[in-house]
């Protein structure tokens, strides 16, 4: 998926490689499939309509960095979008806290890897202007 134009950008020495991304990502999905499920087990839509419309609000926006980091090469946009994710994530999690504990804590990691991904992104931004 990054092509060509990721390969040239210039890159931190921290820059993770490539093969991570997939096992990473496969792991927080799984992760985060589960933390929406517990929520939805305890009402349904019906009695968790706030925390699941964040649940799917952030789930949009992370479908969004993608096009406009690799598709549209929008390394600024993108962070401007990765920011609005993270406080999405987080926003999520604390909603869910109140409903299902475990259902909050299976959204660290994904924050935590969100957090790593913006400070990236902020770091490709800035290297490649």
């Amino acid at each position: 998926m990054p092509g060509e134009w990721y390969a040239a950008l210039k890159k931190p020495s921290w820059n993770p490689p490539a093969w991570i991304f997939g096992p990473v990502w496969t792991a927080l999905y799984t992760m985060m499939a589960v933390s929406a499920w517990l929520v939805w087990k305890r009402g349904g839509f019906t009695r968790q309509r706030r925390p699941l419309t964040l649940f799917l609000g952030q789930l949009a926006l992370n479908a969004a960095w993608t096009p406009l980091f690799f598709g549209l090469h929008r390394t600024g946009l993108a962070f401007a979008e990765i920011i609005m994710l993270w406080v999405a994530i987080a926003s999520t999690l604390a909603a869910f806290h109140p409903v299902s504990r475990p259902a909050a804590w299976l959204l660290v990691p994904y924050l935590a890897w969100v957090t790593f991904a913006a400070i990236l992104n902020g770091t490709l931004w800035r290297m490649n202007p």
